[in-house]
Protein backbone atom coordinates (compact mmCIF):
# COMPACT_ATOMS: atom_id res chain seq x y z
CA UNK A 1 0.00 0.00 0.00
CA UNK A 2 2.84 2.37 0.86
CA UNK A 3 4.44 1.71 -2.52
CA UNK A 4 1.18 2.56 -4.33
CA UNK A 5 0.93 5.86 -2.45
CA UNK A 6 4.54 6.70 -3.32
CA UNK A 7 3.88 5.92 -6.99
CA UNK A 8 0.78 8.13 -6.99
CA UNK A 9 2.69 11.01 -5.39
CA UNK A 10 5.49 10.71 -7.96
CA UNK A 11 2.95 10.65 -10.81
CA UNK A 12 1.16 13.72 -9.43
CA UNK A 13 4.39 15.68 -9.03
CA UNK A 14 5.43 14.75 -12.57
CA UNK A 15 2.06 15.84 -13.96
CA UNK A 16 2.21 19.16 -12.12
CA UNK A 17 5.76 19.72 -13.35
CA UNK A 18 4.59 19.15 -16.92
CA UNK A 19 1.68 21.55 -16.54
CA UNK A 20 3.30 24.26 -14.38
CA UNK A 21 4.79 26.31 -17.27
CA UNK A 22 1.44 26.33 -19.07
CA UNK A 23 -0.37 27.38 -15.89
CA UNK A 24 2.03 30.29 -15.37
CA UNK A 25 1.68 31.38 -19.00
CA UNK A 26 -2.09 31.01 -18.98
CA UNK A 27 -2.34 33.14 -15.85
CA UNK A 28 -0.51 35.91 -17.73
CA UNK A 29 -3.15 35.94 -20.48
CA UNK A 30 -5.45 38.88 -21.17
CA UNK A 31 -8.97 37.81 -22.19
CA UNK A 32 -9.70 41.23 -23.75
CA UNK A 33 -6.62 40.96 -25.95
CA UNK A 34 -7.51 37.33 -26.66
CA UNK A 35 -10.89 38.31 -28.09
CA UNK A 36 -9.06 40.15 -30.86
CA UNK A 37 -6.93 37.10 -31.67
CA UNK A 38 -9.54 34.35 -32.15
CA UNK A 39 -10.61 34.90 -35.76
CA UNK A 40 -8.82 31.71 -36.89
CA UNK A 41 -10.34 29.75 -33.98
CA UNK A 42 -13.95 30.77 -34.54
CA UNK A 43 -14.13 29.26 -38.00
CA UNK A 44 -14.08 25.74 -36.55
CA UNK A 45 -14.44 25.86 -32.78
CA UNK A 46 -17.63 27.95 -32.78
CA UNK A 47 -19.71 25.86 -35.19
CA UNK A 48 -22.06 23.36 -33.51
CA UNK A 49 -21.34 19.75 -34.55
CA UNK A 50 -18.56 20.83 -36.91
CA UNK A 51 -16.31 18.14 -38.35
CA UNK A 52 -13.22 18.60 -40.46
CA UNK A 53 -12.74 16.57 -43.61
CA UNK A 54 -8.95 16.88 -43.86
CA UNK A 55 -6.78 14.95 -43.25
CA UNK A 56 -9.54 12.76 -41.81
CA UNK A 57 -12.99 13.29 -40.38
CA UNK A 58 -12.49 14.83 -36.96
CA UNK A 59 -15.06 16.18 -34.51
CA UNK A 60 -13.89 19.70 -33.64
CA UNK A 61 -14.18 20.36 -29.90
CA UNK A 62 -15.82 23.45 -28.47
CA UNK A 63 -13.22 25.21 -26.35
CA UNK A 64 -15.34 27.78 -24.51
CA UNK A 65 -15.02 27.21 -20.77
CA UNK A 66 -11.92 25.01 -21.14
CA UNK A 67 -9.10 25.53 -18.63
CA UNK A 68 -6.62 28.14 -19.88
CA UNK A 69 -3.58 26.02 -18.99
CA UNK A 70 -4.95 23.13 -21.05
CA UNK A 71 -5.48 25.38 -24.09
CA UNK A 72 -1.96 26.81 -23.80
CA UNK A 73 -0.46 23.33 -23.47
CA UNK A 74 -2.45 22.07 -26.47
CA UNK A 75 -1.37 25.03 -28.63
CA UNK A 76 2.25 24.52 -27.59
CA UNK A 77 1.99 20.84 -28.52
CA UNK A 78 0.55 21.67 -31.95
CA UNK A 79 3.28 24.25 -32.53
CA UNK A 80 6.05 21.80 -31.58
CA UNK A 81 4.52 18.95 -33.57
CA UNK A 82 3.83 16.80 -30.51
CA UNK A 83 0.13 16.96 -31.44
CA UNK A 84 -0.69 16.09 -35.02
CA UNK A 85 -3.26 18.06 -36.98
CA UNK A 86 -2.06 20.01 -40.02
CA UNK A 87 -4.47 22.94 -39.69
CA UNK A 88 -3.90 23.37 -35.97
CA UNK A 89 -0.14 23.06 -36.38
CA UNK A 90 -0.13 25.77 -39.05
CA UNK A 91 -2.24 28.09 -36.91
CA UNK A 92 -0.27 27.45 -33.71
CA UNK A 93 3.00 28.04 -35.53
CA UNK A 94 1.99 31.67 -36.05
CA UNK A 95 1.19 32.28 -32.37
CA UNK A 96 3.55 33.76 -29.82
CA UNK A 97 3.49 32.61 -26.21
CA UNK A 98 1.55 35.77 -25.34
CA UNK A 99 -0.97 35.11 -28.13
CA UNK A 100 -1.53 31.61 -26.75
CA UNK A 101 -1.99 32.94 -23.21
CA UNK A 102 -4.43 35.64 -24.38
CA UNK A 103 -6.50 33.21 -26.48
CA UNK A 104 -6.57 30.72 -23.62
CA UNK A 105 -7.66 33.42 -21.16
CA UNK A 106 -10.45 34.48 -23.51
CA UNK A 107 -11.82 30.96 -23.99
CA UNK A 108 -11.43 30.07 -20.30
CA UNK A 109 -13.70 33.00 -19.48
CA UNK A 110 -16.28 32.11 -22.14
CA UNK A 111 -19.26 29.92 -21.37
CA UNK A 112 -19.14 26.44 -22.88
CA UNK A 113 -21.12 26.15 -26.08
CA UNK A 114 -24.55 24.59 -25.72
CA UNK A 115 -25.03 21.40 -27.72
CA UNK A 116 -26.78 21.85 -31.02
CA UNK A 117 -30.46 21.01 -31.08
CA UNK A 118 -31.27 17.66 -32.67
CA UNK A 119 -33.57 17.67 -35.67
Amino acid sequence: MKRIKQTLVVALVAALGWLAPAVALANAGDPVAGKGKISMCMGCHSIPNYKTAFPATYNVPKIGGQHAAYIVKALQAYKSGDRKHPSMRAIAATLSDQDMADIAAYYANTAPAAPAAKK
